[in-house]
């Protein structure tokens, strides 16, 4: 029997600061073969590569990449400024009708960073542009120096409800995570529900209320490190469960 096959959403990017191409973190695609039984495939944030339809008949699940363009103010309802950081309007144009879809036709999507942001803006969420400004939030960003391990290394603590997906899925009420985000979660969407929490109350766990199969998305970088990491582990092997179950059925 044939693997099950994950898609990758890849964020646009420039070789040598001029040649154009479509990139997935080397580190997303290591977790999914790894944990999930699935094969990766990097799926193009193009519109050009396929109808949303033509992507799901080809998939078994997705990973909503992390990536430095942000989700674009207007999809949201916001007007765009500095403060917002760079744009991606063809992943916002694959991206957001996918995750709507994968709800709707109960096919598991993961949402990691951005793809946590994009979540909620898909089901009519908005997201404030620098999270550390809100009184009472830490600097959530990517500390500017260090070695990559550095970068990546556990910062803080995610509270996570009673009962919840998270909670299942963890078997713990308390996760210590990394965290490499500006934006964040400002007005949550219709069917978003916040089950994870930072010390701060920044969300950084969400799923889909009454979603059909996985809908899940965390703040954070569970990519990084997985096979070994104790919170990283448990989701893609989580998820990986759900993708073969779909895959079957």
């Amino acid at each position: 029997m044939a693997k099950p096959v994950i898609g990758i959403i890849a964020n646009s990017h420039l070789l040598n600061d001029q040649y154009p191409v479509q990139a997935v973190g080397l580190t997303n695609i290591e977790a999914v073969a790894a944990l999930t039984g699935a094969i990766p495939l990097v799926v193009p944030a193009l519109p050009l590569v396929g109808a949303v339809s033509d992507l799901i008949e080809a998939c078994d699940g997705f990973v909503m990449t992390g990536g430095r363009p942000n989700v674009h103010p207007t999809l949201y309802g916001h007007e765009p400024t500095d403060k917002h950081g760079a744009f991606d309007l063809d992943r916002d144009a694959v991206a957001l009708p996918l995750i709507r879809e994968c709800v709707a036709r109960g096919v598991p999507v993961f949402g990691i960073c951005r793809g946590f942001q994009e979540f909620n803006v898909a089901f009519g969420g908005t997201l404030h542009p620098e999270i550390r400004e809100i009184p009472g939030r830490m600097n959530h960003r990517m500390p500017p120096d260090g070695t990559l391990e550095e970068k990546f290394e556990h910062r803080h603590l995610v509270s996570l409800a009673d009962g919840g997906a998270f909670h299942r899925v963890l078997g713990a009420r308390e996760v210590l995570v990394n965290s490499l985000h500006g934006q964040g979660i400002l007005d949550k969407g219709d069917r978003i529900v916040i089950e994870g929490y930072a010390p701060d109350a920044t969300p950084e766990a969400i799923v889909v209320d009454a979603a059909p199969a996985f809908a899940m998305a965390v703040q954070w970088h569970p990519e990084w490190n997985a096979a070994n990491d104790p919170v990283s582990r448990p989701l893609f092997q989580a998820f990986g469960a759900a993708v073969a179950s779909f895959a079957k059925h």
